[in-house]
């Protein structure tokens, strides 16, 4: 069998299903778009993660019909250092804003945008990828089951697929582990997330109903100690790093450790282009990558609608070039800048008081929270 189409995503995750969605939405006709992905839908509906999906975000899937309904709105972000004095608040009023961002599960947020997509599209899954071949002003692809499928443009949207050698070098940038899970605590701010910096990364606390959906940043020698406590013992070593903000943690869900790193280089061809993570991945601080990977879609979307030539994917590297390349600036810096030392040392101390003094600056923290909320438009 060979399909024929003008544009394959690959790879069904929210970024290539909103690429999906937003090129119908476009005037794009369905059956000239086939989506590939490894994983059946059943695995990504049931995937626990927890994504903060900036307000921008909200904005872009709203009008493709795909906004998850079980969402929780940030309307603050509390940032500080730990062990110094000096903090930041963000806070949606000051910015006559209904959220800063959103917390929702993945899986949702998957349910949601595959309900979106057109019929008439190809839909191949599970259906994975195994050769490439750019020919004629063309591409085609092999798929592992014996299947071709012959596409215009092909479009990478398939996150975190690096190969062995790519992930020891994102794990050498950051050398950092990601530890997950839901915490209960007795005293939940409405709407207010935290991220709280330690001297082996960052710790952050995301509101998601009556619960915290935690990412705690830490080396991997205390990443995998964190991950051998008894749950008891695990919610006494969260308290002594997060402090009494959120008040007294009482219960832990399931743990899972993710190793972090960043990717951003764009690899692109006269007839292949990378979008989401695929092009670029992020230390989580901030929760910029999936936001990021849905302005990539909706860029491409509004381009690839107004014509599937090669140099179309040129001008679509070149508009992304700003938003993309301070994104990963911002969120690098953090993660490096607030992790290069232990804590009480003369520089964390002063990085603390910049938190403070960012209070004090309206433009520059107005900056951070477009920034957080939009992206670079």
């Amino acid at each position: 069998m060979n399909l024929q189409v003008d544009i394959a995503i690959v790879g069904a995750g929210p970024v290539g299903l909103a690429l999906a969605a937003m090129l119908a939405a476009r005037g794009v006709d369905a059956r000239k778009i086939a989506l590939l992905d490894a994983r059946p839908v059943e695995v990504a509906a049931k995937d626990p993660r927890s994504l903060a999906l900036s307000f921008g975000s909200r904005q872009l899937l709203s009008p493709i019909r795909s906004w998850p309904t079980a969402a929780t709105p940030i309307t603050q972000i509390h940032v500080s250092r730990r062990g110094s004095f000096g903090r930041t608040l963000i806070d949606c009023t000051d910015y006559q804003m209904p959220a800063l961002g959103y917390v929702c599960r993945y899986g949702d947020v998957v349910k949601a945008l595959d309900s979106a997509l057109p019929s008439g599209l190809a839909l191949l899954r599970p259906a994975a990828v195994t050769d490439k071949r750019e020919f004629d002003g063309r591409v085609e692809l092999q798929l592992a089951d014996g299947r071709t499928l012959t596409a215009t443009l092909v479009v990478q949207a398939e996150g975190g697929v690096f190969g062995e050698q790519a992930t020891r070098k994102l794990q050498r940038d950051y050398e950092q582990v990601a530890v997950i899970a839901t915490v209960h605590t007795d005293a939940i701010p409405p709407g207010r997330a935290f991220e709280r910096f330690t001297d082996e990364g960052p710790l952050a606390l995301l509101p998601q109903g009556d619960v915290y959906s935690m990412v705690w940043c830490a080396r991997p020698a205390t990443a995998e100690y964190l991950q051998s406590l008894g749950d008891e013992a695990f919610l006494a070593q969260l308290q002594r790093s997060f402090g009494q903000r959120a008040g007294r943690f009482r219960q832990v869900g399931a743990r899972h450790a993710y190793a972090l790193g960043l990717n951003a280089e764009t690899a692109a061809s006269a007839r292949t282009i990378a979008i989401g993570n695929a092009a670029q991945t992020l230390h989580p601080v901030a929760g910029q990558g999936l936001n990021l990977g849905l302005r990539d879609a909706a860029v491409l979307s509004a381009m690839l609608a107004r014509d599937t030539v090669s140099s179309t994917l040129a001008a679509f590297e070149q508009q992304r070039r700003v938003d993309r390349g301070t994104t990963v600036r911002i969120t690098d810096l953090m993660a490096r800048i607030f992790a290069s030392g232990p804590d009480r040392t003369p520089t964390q101390t002063l990085l603390g008081w910049s938190l403070g003094a960012l209070d004090l600056l309206p433009p520059a923290k107005q900056l951070l929270a477009e920034q957080m909320m939009f992206g670079s438009r």
